[in-house]
């Protein structure tokens, strides 16, 4: 019964914001790092940003840098993604994933995503 639910998607205009959660059931997340992924219909899985277990480390791919920021409450056994000055390339399908480390490219859960469209 491990699961992750991602949340907070939605349509929002270039410049504008959306802040995504990833949420687990099941386990909790302090044993976890949780990375962000996401796809874009025709393109990839791309990974987005990744937070250890602890809080103490974050990396960010160099597209999301400066925009995007990842954090975590692991009393609420949530990760968050605040997305600000959104792009309409940001636009894809983004999932969450919870992993032994971050860049382990070990996989224990995936969430089933939530969709972020970036238009005017």
């Amino acid at each position: 019964q491990l699961q992750l639910v991602e949340s907070g998607g939605g349509l929002v205009q270039p410049g504008g914001s959306l802040r995504l959660s990833c949420a687990a059931s099941g386990f909790t997340l302090d044993y976890y790092a949780i990375g962000w992924f996401r796809q874009a219909p025709g393109k990839e899985r791309e990974g987005v940003s990744c937070i250890s277990d602890n809080g103490d480390s974050t990396n960010y791919a160099d597209s999301v840098k400066g925009r995007f920021t990842i954090s975590r409450d692991n009393a609420k056994n949530t990760v968050y993604l605040q997305m600000n000055s959104l792009k309409p390339e940001d636009s894809a399908v983004y999932y969450c994933a919870a992993e032994t480390w971050c860049g382990s490219m070990f996989y224990d859960a995936w969430g089933q995503g939530t969709q972020v469209t970036v238009s005017s």
